[in-house]
């Protein structure tokens, strides 16, 4: 029996926040506490569909913020997988900031995450194969694949 396969544009997905007072240091900036927050909800939500499972992140590759966000600002979180293996999942989220009041947008970090699915007795399963559509599909595939090399070569090392 064939492994089922889905394509990459079935689990998108975009989370949206305006961001207030409350969200902000002193200054008008945005705690990239609430960025990683909402980077992490849209990952996992491309991955729940996805899967159609449960998941839990296993991993976060650097996020570096780029542009600050400010008080204001509508922050959209566009979360797309890039590479799926047995079990886990790598989402790409791009977070951008709009200025509603000025029609302005930048784009102010990119983050990949990993998740993996879990059965309802909390044991990672298999997930469905993933399509690749376009050439920048497949580039962002055989970089995610680089990118999974080297975590598992990381976590060896801190397992001797």
């Amino acid at each position: 029996m064939e492994p089922e396969t889905k394509r990459i544009e079935d689990s998108c997905f975009t989370l949206s926040a305006l961001m207030g007072p409350q969200n902000a240091n002193s200054q008008g900036n945005v705690h990239g506490g609430i960025i990683m927050k909402m980077v992490d909800e849209a990952g996992g939500v491309v991955a729940m569909r996805h899967a159609r499972m449960p998941v839990v992140t296993v991993a976060v590759d650097s996020m570096t913020f780029m542009e600050p966000i400010y008080v204001g600002n509508l922050v959209l979180c566009r979360a797309e997988l890039t590479y799926v293996g047995r079990t886990s999942m790598e989402a790409r989220v791009e977070v951008s900031a709009e200025s509603p009041l000025h029609g302005s947008s930048k784009i102010t970090n990119i983050a990949y995450l990993v998740y993996v699915a879990l059965s309802p007795e909390g044991v990672p399963v298999e997930v469905p194969r993933l399509i690749y559509e376009t050439p920048i599909q497949q580039a962002r595939a055989d970089e995610a694949k680089k990118r999974q090399v080297y975590r598992l070569q990381q976590r060896n090392q801190e397992n001797q």
